[in-house]
């Protein structure tokens, strides 16, 4: 099974910076869908940024384009989520979740459906 394993997440205060990043192991690469969410105490989890790791497809939440940036790494199963002008209101667990095929479809890109999950690293931001 797919392995995820997130890192980078911490305490800043708002407007500071973090970057995570997620790793996927346990199986041959292929080409797919990779993508971070997030989920604040009572809040649903949503949708962040996600990435076709074959090249040419980036999604972002409108809440954070122009703030946020996902990469891939030099190892096609490494992508990395920048996160610039942090705000209190983006304290949550980050979670990266991968998928063959989802991000393919538009509307689907923030789906929760995603085959496999990381365990989450916590980023808060204090005002």
């Amino acid at each position: 099974r797919v392995q995820l394993v997130e890192s980078g997440g911490g305490s800043v205060q708002a407007g500071g910076s973090l970057r995570l990043s997620c790793a996927a192991s346990g199986y041959t690469y292929t080409a797919g869908c990779m993508g971070w969410f997030r989920q604040a105490p009572g809040k649903e989890r949503e949708g962040v940024a996600a990435l076709y790791t074959g090249g040419g497809l980036t999604y972002y939440a409108d809440s954070v384009k122009g703030r946020f940036t996902i990469s891939q790494g030099n190892a096609k199963n490494t992508i990395y989520l920048q996160m610039n002008g942090l705000k209190a209101e983006d304290t949550a667990m980050y979670f990266c979740a991968i998928d063959r095929l989802i991000c393919l479809q538009t509307t689907r890109w923030a789906s929760l459906e995603y085959s496999d999950w990381g365990q989450g690293t916590q980023v808060t931001v204090s005002s």
